[in-house]
Parts: structure tokens; sequence; C-alpha cells
């Protein structure tokens, strides 16, 4: 049963073998039969494609073929290299993606091949939607397939680089992995598309494409597609075109000038353009965005500060629609979500630089706004070709500003491009600036992007090539400040820069021209010598005779010596300050102290101590290398010298606690024996006053001396005899020295002020009878 079984599979695989070279065979053979003629072909399948792509195309469903497809698909076949360039919608991307996957399966490529054909774009979502289309029309081959653009993970396209037998790539990535990736081998290409040719080989990618062809083989088809195409004898020259089929642009032996097709924009496309001051810019925008709400617009703007920051406060603002921004500095999975959020929706407004002008197909776009004035007219087609696709009607508005209207409709004319001027009706104007100014005025970060959105404006402008279009000059600030909401215009620093220059290079020509007329006019006039001296004065320009070292003058007919040149001064930089130095030997930062003197004080602690230590010195100077044995065995000397200094100073410290221990022994000593004194003499004191007044017994009560000690209290007596010995005993404890435990018990006791004023009015008598009192009542 297996070998029946393996025997079938063998006969099939047999079978489907020679089908396929059967229907490669017909292909072949209907590439040469089949004319190219218009009228011939009505579908796809009047061409001589395979059945895989036949079918990958009805179901993307693509019936008819464009013009540009019919009169390309089959020299492209053929193995002819064409140079196409045809209206903007009018299905450039289908005109060579056919042509590549009908090469690979008549020429049995398979994965083990490697890299087939090269798929060039300028910009990475027109790549993705070249890689798009490719997967809905080639899904029933067996090719693969690889989107290469900057902003993937570059480790994963390494990998698989090999794998791919078409790759759909940005320029600079496509050069990064020629460069870096070993797998990555172009040698077995056959087949290189350049989609938008034009923007390709100007001078943005110039360098860029010039080091990807060196890696290209010589021998290979090549076919370039664009709305508006390059005739340059060095661009084709470079791409090594041999008999290039020429599509909807003449021939460069027609051609030397670069010119433009008659037909360049699609013929349902109604093109206006409307004149608004710089300031204003905002206002009209936004006017139109409030009036036509339901409506899918693509708004293009000169820079990405600028798209940034509009796309941030008009979404502050509130219009009523929803509202989406591409710009390049985005990253690339946040680039490729809002194109496909802006292809889905139906009432939506696209903030845009001139990455979305090329080539992107987004379907049923009402109006294309071109708020800056774009920089050539090749850039305003690609931006109103966004409009008006797939024979669909749209409308575009071109904004200029009064400077620039003269010139951009002059250049317009020039291509026979017509376009139409309309009025703006100031009734449906409203200026949103006042809340403009407060939200900027909440958010300090929205006014740092309106500020470099500010100079990004001005920066564009500024360098731009078409100087009697755009003139930075002719340009209100100011005005344009406050529109953004800005109350402060901000430092364009690289216009002041240039404009210093301009006005030094203005004054030095100006010095120049007098000086040339001083030269000229410094001419002699000879009289005769009957003519008086005052006549002369008036009639002759003398030059003052110039002194010498050795005391002569130069006479009128001998020349001046060459005046010498004076270099300027050098700026003293800390770098030279430090050669300085060094040269003359000078130890940096050196600190030295001095007597009274002027003998100098050595510290010993920072002086090096032992023999070896300073042998080691002596060789530093000398040799200037170092050794490290002798260093470690130095720094083993030195230690010894510092544990014994550091025993000396752990010595000194424990004499001098052992001194202030012993001092306070002796002031706690006399304190005490002046206290056990005070104390006996207040008793023999007491004991004849209890003689005198044997009434009371007092003997038990504490002595108030203890207690209101140093307070200055009258509990005892009232002589002055008393007084002075309780101030002079008082005196004696404030000057010792009190120790822990008295000073512990004073802080407990109670404050004697208060007890001062109550016992201050008693006498000695008025105590005894509230002594006796208190007995009576404890009885």
């Amino acid at each position: 049963m297996k070998q029946k079984r393996a025997r079938e599979q063998h006969k099939s695989q047999k079978s489907s073998k020679n089908i396929l070279d059967e229907e490669i065979l017909q292909l072949k053979s209907a590439y040469q039969e089949v004319s190219c003629a218009n009228e011939e072909v009505k579908s796809f399948a009047d061409l001589p494609l395979c059945q895989k792509t036949l079918k990958g195309l009805s179901e993307a469903k693509y019936v008819r073929p464009t013009e540009i497809q019919r009169e390309s698909i089959l020299p492209a076949l053929q193995g002819k290299d064409i140079l196409a360039a045809a209206i903007t919608g009018s299905g450039k991307t289908l005109a060579f993606l056919i042509p590549v996957l009908e090469h690979l399966y008549v020429s049995k490529w398979s994965r083990l091949d490697g890299v087939a054909a090269i798929i060039i774009s300028p910009t990475r979502e027109l790549a993705y939607q070249i890689f798009e289309t490719l997967k809905r029309v080639g899904k029933y081959h067996d090719f693969s397939a690889g989107l290469i653009i900057g902003g993937k993970n570059l480790k994963f396209e390494r990998k698989r680089m090999d794998q791919c037998n078409i790759l759909i790539c940005t320029p600079g990535r496509l050069l990064q992995h020629m460069d870096e990736n070993p797998l990555f081998d172009a040698t077995t290409m056959e087949v290189l598309v350049l989609d938008e040719a034009d923007r390709c080989l100007d001078m943005g990618f110039e360098k860029t494409l010039n080091a990807i062809i060196e890696n290209f083989p010589p021998t290979r088809q090549t076919l370039l597609f664009s709305a508006t195409q390059t005739n340059s004898l060095k661009d084709l020259a470079r791409l090594n075109l041999q008999q290039a089929v020429h599509i909807g642009c003449g021939k460069p032996e027609e051609n030397k000038l670069k010119k433009l097709p008659a037909q360049m924009v699609p013929e349902l496309l109604q093109q206006n353009y409307v004149v608004v001051a710089l300031e204003d810019k905002i206002t009209m925008l936004w006017s139109f965005i409030k009036n036509h709400l339901k409506q899918k617009i693509i708004v293009f703007l000169a820079s990405c500060k600028q798209v940034k920051y509009i796309y941030e406060i008009f979404c502050k603002l509130r219009p009523g629609i929803s509202l989406l921004a591409l710009y390049g500095t985005l990253h690339q999975d946040r680039r490729i979500a809002i194109y496909n959020d802006f292809v889905k929706k139906s009432n939506v407004v696209l903030f845009a630089t001139d990455i979305a002008s090329r080539g992107l197909d987004f379907p049923s776009v009402n109006w294309v706004i071109q708020l800056d004035c774009p920089e050539d007219v090749t850039q305003y087609i690609h931006r109103a070709g966004r409009s008006a696709r797939n024979k669909s009607r749209g409308e575009s508005l071109l904004v200029l500003l009064p400077s620039e209207e003269e010139a951009m409709v002059a250049e317009l004319e020039r291509q026979f491009i017509t376009i139409r001027n309309i009025m703006i009706d100031p009734k449906k104007l409203f200026s949103p600036r006042a809340k403009i100014e407060a939200f900027l005025a909440q958010n300090p970060e929205l006014k740092s992007s309106a500020q470099r959105a500010f100079v990004a404006y001005i920066k564009s402008i500024f360098l731009m090539k078409n100087k009697k279009i755009f003139n930075v000059k002719a340009l209100d600030m100011e005005a344009y400040a406050k529109s953004l909401g800005l109350i402060l215009t901000p430092r364009v620093r690289f216009l002041e820069r240039f404009l210093k220059k301009q006005n030094n290079k203005e004054t030095e020509n100006l010095t120049d021209k007098k000086e040339t007329q001083e030269d000229s006019s410094n001419f002699k006039v000879f009289h005769n010598n009957d003519s008086e001296s005052d006549d002369e004065e008036l009639l002759t320009l003398k030059r003052a005779n110039h002194a010498i070292e050795d005391g002569a003058a130069l006479s009128d007919e001998e020349d001046l010596p060459a005046p010498v040149l004076r270099k300027k001064d050098k700026l003293l930089t800390k770098a030279s300050l430090a050669k300085k130095a060094l040269k003359k030997k000078l130890q940096v930062n050196e600190k030295r102290i001095f007597d009274d003197d002027g003998n100098e004080i050595v510290d010993h602690r920072k002086q090096l101590q032992s023999t070896l230590a300073k042998e080691y010195d002596d060789k530093l100077k000398v040799s200037g290398g170092i050794d490290i044995g002798m260093a470690k065995e130095m720094l083993q000397e030195e230690d010894k010298y510092d544990k014994q200094r550091f025993r000396e100073l752990v010595k000194r410290r424990h004499k001098k606690l052992k001194e202030k221990l012993k001092s306070a022994d002796e002031l706690d000593r006399k304190g005490s024996e002046e206290e056990q004194n005070n104390s006996s003499s207040s008793r023999e004191e007491e004991e004849e006053e209890e003689n005198d007044n044997t009434s009371v017994d007092l003997s038990w009560l504490p002595d108030p001396k203890k207690i209101y000690k140093g307070q200055g209290t009258n509990l005892s007596s009232d002589t002055d005899e008393e007084k002075v010995e309780s101030e002079h005993n008082s005196r004696k404890v404030s000057n010792s020295s009190i120790s822990d435990d008295e000073s512990e018990d004073t802080e407990l006791e109670e404050p004697a002020n208060k007890k001062s004023k109550v016992t201050s009015k008693l006498s000695l008598n008025d105590a005894e009878v509230i002594a006796a009192q208190l007995l009576a009542y404890t009885n």
C-alpha cells in the first residue's frame, strides 16, 4: 500500500511539473505573440498571465487594467527596461507588481534561490502600502516577500533576509543591511523597481542610491515609475537602462530639458488657490474644518513640529471631527496605525508633512489643503494627487501668502496647470485665538511646542531654494507668533546670525568701494613753478611723507612698504594655561604656609619620611616611569610611620581626658567642702534661734536655704548679715561645678520664682502660726 501511494504521489508530482512546464512555455510564447494594443486589452484575462496571478487579482477586485498598466505590463514581461510616468492614482503599483510575480513564476524561483526582485520606495508608508497590495494579489504564489523599513526590528530582519524572494524596502534600511548583514546577497537579483523614482534619484537619496546600485549586478531588468518622471541623462546612465520603453514621457534625446507631461493632475480634480495673510492661516483652517465636518480632508504643512502643534491645539479646541497627525518623528508602528485609521474613516482630518504626499492611496479624499506653499510644482502635483484618485472627484486648495502669489502662479502656468483663484467669505471666518492663548497660558508644554513650530516654519521658508516665491524678510513674525497664541515672538537665532553676516558683508563692500574711490582720486597735477603756493594747495592732492627708522622720508615717486598684518590675539583657554604651567614646571594648586618671620612652616604629615620613598621620588624625576614593586615597598615603609604617628595622637588624647577628669574632681571636692561649712554655720544659727523661740519646735522642717538656694529668699531672718551670707553662698555654688546628680535634682524642683512670691511676704511668726495649724489638723 505504501509503495502504491508513493508511486501515485510521484506520478502526481510529475504530472504537476509537466503542467507547470507547459504553462510556462505557453506564457513565454504568448509574450512575443500578443500585441500591446490598448483596444484589445479590456481585462487582465486578456494579458498573458498565470492562473495564480489572475485568481489573486479577481479576489482583490482588480478586473480592468488602467492605461498605465496596459502599456507597461507586456513590455515588462518581455524583459525590457521601463521608464513610466503617469498621473497620481492611475494604478502604478500593479503595473510593476504583476511583472515581478510573473518573472518569478516563469523562472521557477524558490525560497532557497535567494533575492530575485527588490522594490525601493522613498517613504515607509508607501513601502507598507506596496507590501499589503502584494499580499492580496500574490497570495496564491509560493514566493516569500519581506518588508524592510526603518523603525522595525533589525535583528528579526537580519535572520530572514536570505529567505526572501521579493524585498520591499526604503533606501536607508537596504543600505544598512548591505553594509552590516553577512546573510544578505544581492548578486542573485534580476529585477529592480524604483517607485517614485524622481524622489529616489534626487539629492536627498543620491549618495545612498549610488552605494546601493554598486552592489547590484549590471545585467538586470529595471522598472522606474513615478507621477513626475525624470529625464536626466546622468540618472539614466547611473541605473544602466538599456533601450528603455518610455511610457507617458518623451525620450531623453527629445526632452533634454526637464519637462513634466501635459496631463499631470487627474481630470476630475478641481484646483483652487486662496491668498491669506500669514497671521490668518490658522483662522482660515479652523473655519474651513468647522464648515466641512462631514468630509475627508488632508492638510499639508511644511515641518513635523508644525503638524504636531496644530494637531495638539486643535484637539484641545475640539472642532467636532476626528483628527489625526502623520509626520516623520513618530514611531513606525504608530505611523502605520494612523495610516490604517485614516484609510478606514470617512469623516476625518489628517495633518501631515510631505511623507504623505508620495504614492499613498487614500480612498475618497474630498479635500487636499496645502496650508504651506509647496517647494516646487512637482511637490504641488504629488500633494494634490491624494484626492480624485481612481476616477473619483476631489478638490485641492492651495493657501498662498501675498508675497508668494505672483511667482507661484507663474510657475504653475508655465507647467500648463490651470488653477482658479477664489475668495473667502469674511462672515464665515471666526478666530480661535483667544482660546489658544488661554490653553497656552495653562500648559507650558503646549507653549514650548508653539515656539518650536514658529521657528520650524521660519527655517523652512529660509531654506527654500526659490527665493522669488519664498522671502523670509516679507514675513510678519510678530503677527504670526500672536496667531499661534504666543504673547512674545521667539528668537530665531540662525536668522539673526545670517542677517549679521549679511550686514557685515554690506559694510565691507561699502568700505572697499570707498577705498577704491580714494585710490582712484589719489592723482597728481603738475603746474609751472611760477604758480603760487595757495593755488597749488587748492588744485593738488598731496601725500604726507612717512618717516622711516633711518630718519629719511619717502619721496612722492617711491612706493610705500607693504603693511604688516597683525595676528589676532588668541583666546586664553584653560588648556593653554595648563600647557604653559607644565612647560614652566609649576605645581598647580600648591599651598604653602609661612610664620610671622617669613619662614615656611612644613607639615610633616604630608612629607615622605622613609629613605626608600625619597629614593623612589628621585627615580621618578629621572625616568618618569612607575616601578610598581618599588612603589609597593615604599607604601609599606610609609605605613609604619603613619601607624607610629597615630599611636602618639591616641596617647595625647588619653592624657587630655585624664587631666579634664582630675580638674573636675577637684572642683567637686571644693564645692562639697564649702557646702558642708555653710550647712554647719546655718545649723548653729538655727539652734540659737530655737533657744530664743522655745514655744514651737521647727527642727523637723527642711532647710529652706537648701531648697531655695541662690534664689534670694528671706525666710529665716531679715537681718543684713543673713542676706550677705546667702548671697555669698549662692555665688560660691554658681562658680563651682555641679555634679550630674545635683543637676538632675534641680531640674525636677519647682521653679523658685513662684514660691518666693508667697514666702517673701511671710515673717517668722506667721510661719510658726501656719506650722501650728498644720500640726493641729494632722492630729
